[in-house]
């Protein structure tokens, strides 16, 4: 290359150069500016240094000086929101929109309060070295979207769903009878007799008077009672000062109050509730008139005798009704087949009326002494009774057929050609009543690097029920089962029974802690349980052990296994078969499980701490009892004559996915299947070696075939489940937000009742369900801008809320209708759950 080429070179970029930096000056000196100054002070006047000031969205943050001044260059022409943040003092949020080159100062007083922006960094590490812990916020339950509003519809986030009616929830593949729920260290006990979710009325727990959440979803420790799902641990608010809550909504109100006296010695935190599903039920498939209502009060009195005694006393009182007078239902399922296609309706035409009541009454006393640091001890006794009534008789006449959906002929809407006609009839008067009496005792003693904890305890249940229930089905003129010159019945079921049950349980457990370096070192826990049932007689030994290690790595990861026996005693539901007796000699369901996983905290693509937890598990079951599911109703085989399997992996992203907004995200794999003993069929052969239906009386039955089932589905299988929670607001204004409540589970099996042959026969689509809710401060917790005489001067913030139910508006399948043609084929029509609602709902804190 000659010097003149290297010389023009050399200018071109020279000009480049010079061209590009011009841009640059041009392009910054386009930027409108404005600056925001002033000062920070307390509440008597004095600066503040150290505040930190932050425009909402980012993470760069300007700090005051010592004298609480502070300056910040901004953006012209455009929203935008500051966040002042000191420790011990409540946060304050102004909003700004300034001209080019304006110049604005103001003043910050800061008042002494709690309410500051919370990081999501976790400081408590029990969370993330128990397997299976799972620690949601409480605060996030009143803002989620659902059709339920409880800590039940936060934990489906974790674990799937397939009836947002219920406040049921199936973990790894388990029943809805497999899950221990303990408030305030008291065991806490569902209906028994509930069919729908249509029927159900408030959970237990009270969302507004819960502190702390602690969800197992399996390798939980020996200290938790004995099933074989999960545990979910409830600790109800200890008040220190007066304060208190309402919410109103279409579908529930609710008030909470608590306080202290002067002393502080004394303290009270009361819940009422009230609820009715109405709106919810009126847009479902079956009109008519439904009449549903739910209302419960719960108290937590506590007295604090000296600094070494304590008492707390828990009560709860709740009734539950629902009263039905259907009118009529049109059900709608298209069949496709090489041969035909076609869209399949049956028209329903009720008389009669459906009436159930549910009571729970429970009263639970616990005495606190803790005569050392080390040392605690709990004494409890409870008393947990539930008072069930089902009265059923319906009658429904129905024609089944092909519908007419053409709009353009006079018929659209209608059955235009018949396969079947018919009627049946339900009938049923059930009483239920279960008394659970315990006394137990509780200790826990920290001697440094071990951690004892043991406890004993005592149940008493009395379980006495009258079950007299038939249905009566006829079909084209006969009655189903056919037998000529005789009336019979579909289904009779007609028993009584008085158990009364002593149960003995304890366990001892020891958490010690491997090293010297708390933040990089290894745990372990190992304990032992014990269960006796004076039912069966049987004694049960459940070893348990658990790890966790936090290698010294640039990386915040901790490594957990678990593993253990986990039994479970039979109960009510369980002990009865689908005729109505009662197996007494039922022995538990035992399983041994194990799990591997890690959490690992670290810091997101948008600067904010995020956590990921992943968990591997298998649980190999014995004596397992078989059911079947229709809706929430559980139907049980009473015999130990199977066993299954649970496979599966779990993760699940926490964090703020944008700041001071938490969201979750969940992911589950899970394959379950189970072997019943002896499950086969026989399908039979006419003269020319041909299979034919055993009821068919134009051919001669010669020869059979036997059919071994083995290993099937079980009826919570579902391979993928999905679930996010995820809030958002306004990025100029925090006080406009957004919530989003996603769930999503691949199908489900479904069983033909009582059948061998048929069950897996059936397949209930995924679940997709889309639940949002967008919500907008009133008022504010500032005090200094309302009049004395206001009526809402004591208020701390008034929220409200606007919330679509199933947004997408999916026609999501709970179960199914059999109904049988001329030709004596079985035909599945689906029973639907909820389509789209609108909910308002205003909360008010004060």
């Amino acid at each position: 290359m000659n010097a003149d080429s290297l010389m023009k070179k050399t200018v071109r970029q020279i000009i480049l150069t010079a061209i590009c930096t011009l841009l640059t000056v041009i392009a910054f000196s386009q930027i409108k500016s404005a600056v925001v100054s002033g000062k920070v002070v307390d509440d008597n006047e004095n600066p503040l240094a150290n505040v930190s000031v932050t425009i909402l969205g980012q993470s760069k943050a300007t700090f005051t000086n010592d004298s609480g001044y502070f300056r910040l260059t901004v953006t012209a022409n455009k929203a935008f929101a500051l966040i002042f943040s000191y420790a011990g003092r409540n946060t304050q949020q102004k909003n700004f929109l300034l001209n080019e080159g304006e110049e604005e100062t103001i003043t910050i007083r800061l008042e002494k309060g709690e309410k500051t922006l919370e990081e999501v960094i976790v400081t408590d590490q029990r969370d993330r070295r128990e397997a299976g812990l799972i620690k949601p916020n409480p605060k996030t339950i009143i803002n989620l979207p659902s059709a339920v509003t409880g800590v039940e519809s936060l934990i489906k986030i974790f674990v799937g769903s397939n009836n947002e009616l219920t406040s049921q929830y199936s973990v790894r593949g388990g029943s809805y009878d497999e899950n221990l729920i303990y408030v305030n260290d008291f065991e806490i006990f569902r209906p028994y007799l509930v069919r729908s979710g249509q029927q159900e009325g408030l959970s237990f727990i009270n969302p507004e008077m819960v502190k702390g959440i602690s969800f197992y979803n399996g390798g939980f420790q020996a200290k938790y009672g004995d099933k074989l799902s999960s545990v979910l641990d409830i600790q109800y608010k200890k008040p220190k000062k007066f304060g208190g809550s309402a919410y109103v909504s279409i579908l529930e109100q609710g008030l909470q109050v608590e306080g202290v006296n002067k002393n502080s010695k004394f303290s009270y935190l009361l819940g009422i509730r009230n609820r009715s599903n109405r709106n919810l039920l009126s847009s479902q498939e079956t009109k008519g008139n439904y009449v549903p209502s739910s209302a419960d009060f719960q108290a937590l009195l506590a007295y604090q005798f000296n600094p070494k005694w304590s008492a707390e006393l828990l009560s709860n009182i709740s009734q539950t009704k629902f009263s039905l007078i259907p009118q009529e239902s049109q059900l709608t399922t298209s069949v496709f087949s090489p041969v035909f296609s076609a869209t399949i309706g049956v028209d329903i035409y009720f008389e009669g009326r459906e009436k159930d009541e549910y009571q729970t009454n429970m009263l639970g006393f616990s005495l606190i002494n803790q005569p050392t640091k080390k040392l605690k001890l709990k004494w409890m006794a409870s008393r947990f009774e539930n008072d069930e009534k089902e009265n059923v008789d319906i009658i429904g006449a129905y024609l089944f057929g092909e519908r007419d959906f053409d709009k353009r002929n006079p018929t659209y809407g209608l059955i235009v050609n018949p396969l079947g006609a018919g009627v049946y009839q339900n009938w049923a008067r059930n009483e239920l009543n279960v008394e659970n009496w315990n006394l137990s005792h509780k200790g826990f003693y920290d001697q440094g690097k071990h951690a004892f904890q043991w406890g004993v305890g005592y149940d008493k249940a009395k379980i006495n029920d009258k079950l007299n229930e038939w249905e009566f089905q006829d079909s084209a003129g006969y009655a189903l089962p056919y037998q000529p010159n005789m009336l019979r019945l579909n289904k009779v079921i007609k028993s009584s029974a008085a158990l009364d049950i002593n149960k003995f349980s304890g366990y001892i457990q020891d958490n010690i802690l491997l090293g010297n370096d708390s933040s990089h070192s290894a745990t372990l826990t190992a304990g032992v349980r014990f269960n006796y049932n004076s039912l069966n007689g049987e004694f049960l030994i459940s070893p348990r052990i658990g790890a966790s290690w936090s290698p010294n790595w640039k990386r915040d990861i901790i490594f957990r296994v678990a593993a253990g026996a986990y039994n479970q005693p039979p109960f009510y539901r369980e002990l009865r078969r689908y005729d109505g007796s009662i197996n007494t000699a039922l022995k538990s369901q035992k399983s041994w499980q194990g799990v591997a996983g890690f959490d690992y905290n670290f810091i997101g693509i948008n600067g904010r701490p995020m956590r990921w937890t992943t968990e591997a598990y298998y649980k190999s079951m014995t004596d397992v009892v078989p059911y079947d599911v229709d809706n929430v109703r559980i139907r049980y085989f009473g015999e130990n004559n199977a066993k299954a399997y649970a496979a599966g992996i779990e993760m699940r992203l926490h964090g703020e996915l944008v700041p001071d907004a938490e969201s979750w995200i969940s992911l589950g794999i899970m394959k379950t299947a189970e072997d019943i003993n002896g499950d086969h069929y026989y399908r039979y052969k006419n003269a020319a070696g041909e299979f034919i239906n055993s009821q068919s009386t134009d051919q001669t039955i010669t020869d059979s075939a036997r059919f071994d089932v083995g290993w099937l589905r079980r009826p919570q299988d579902r391979r993928i489940t999905f679930g996010m929670y995820f809030s958002d607001y306004l990025p100029t204004n925090k006080n406009f937000k957004m919530y989003l409540n996603l769930l999503y589970g691949s199908n489900m099996p479904y069983n033909i009742p009582n059948a061998v042959r048929y069950r897996n026969a059936a397949v209930i689509e995924p679940y997709i369900r889309a639940d949002i809710g967008f919500s907008a401060l009133l008022m504010d917790d500032d005090r200094a801008k309302r009049r004395s005489h206001s009526p809402f001067r004591n208020f701390d913030n008034i929220w409200a809320s606007l919330e679509v139910f199933n947004i997408i508006d999916r026609p999501n399948t709970i179960s199914y209708l059999f109904v049988k043609d001329f030709s004596n084929t079985v035909y599945l029509l689906p029973n639907r759950l909820t389509p789209r609602l609108i909910n308002f709902k205003i909360v008010a804190r004060w």
